[in-house]
């Protein structure tokens, strides 16, 4: 799986590389679940939009939260379908974790992998649109409490939509499957893969969901810090003795 990643890039050279605007964006060497993390969606490619990371579907009735999408099946669940079919959008990383024999706990050890120069990627993600559904109070003469707009639309600057993502994961390389059983795909920008994901149709997007090679990646084990999303800090991505 996909769980917890890292995005200190400076924003000019983001900027720079994926060729869109990343305002105020702050660096992280934690990014986790829950928090609202710069996507560049299909929509418009040439600014990136903060998201929050679980995804929820547009028909749910409660939060789903969902990070991962598998790709085998991330065209047939009813959960990510209709995301892949029409809303995929890249997940700007420099660098992701994964802990040594599955879930992060007790006894486990986090690697960071990354390209050997820490230059940024992207990964494949979809995203989706939710609106919570109304709280049931009401009073006479005054309809339901907790807001909304009053005409029941839902739009992309609705305050009370909430706009979420989750990162698509596939087999892993020879260099992840000594660390996990999944990895985040990863768009090889050189062969046009980024592009093709935010524009290509279903099947060409479907295509591109295979392992990265592994020539081009390091891992190393890094500090178990790392298991809080409270803390983010620079020492976090510094390699430490493994087990």
């Amino acid at each position: 799986m996909c769980g917890r990643y890292t995005l200190f890039a400076p924003t000019a050279d983001l900027e720079a590389r994926f060729g869109a605007d990343f305002g105020d964006h702050e660096p992280s060497y934690n990014c986790a679940p829950g928090q609202s993390l710069p996507v560049i969606a299909d929509e418009d490619p040439t600014v990136s939009t903060r998201m929050e990371w679980g995804l929820t579907p547009s028909w749910a009735d409660e939060s789903f939260d969902l990070i991962n999408a598998r790709a085998e099946t991330v065209r047939e669940k009813r959960s990510f379908a209709d995301a892949f079919e029409r809303r995929r959008c890249l997940v700007p990383a420099d660098g992701f974790y994964e802990w040594v024999g599955g879930d992060r706990g007790s006894g486990k050890t986090p690697y960071r992998v990354a390209f050997e120069d820490d230059r940024p990627f992207a990964m494949a993600g979809i995203y989706e649109r939710w609106e919570p559904p109304e709280p049931e109070t009401t009073q006479t003469g005054l309809g339901t409490f907790g807001g909304g707009n009053g005409d029941g639309a839902a739009g992309a600057d609705d305050p009370d939509v909430v706009e979420t993502f989750a990162v698509v994961t596939t087999e892993p390389n020879d260099l992840v499957e000594d660390l996990h059983h999944r990895m985040a795909v990863i768009l090889d920008p050189n062969a046009g893969e980024e592009k093709t994901w935010l524009r290509g149709d279903a099947d060409e997007a479907a295509a591109l969901l295979d392992p990265y090679p592994s020539d081009e990646l390091t891992a190393h084990p890094v500090s178990t810090r790392v298991n809080s999303p409270s803390v983010d800090a620079p020492d976090l991505i510094e390699p430490v003795a493994g087990d």
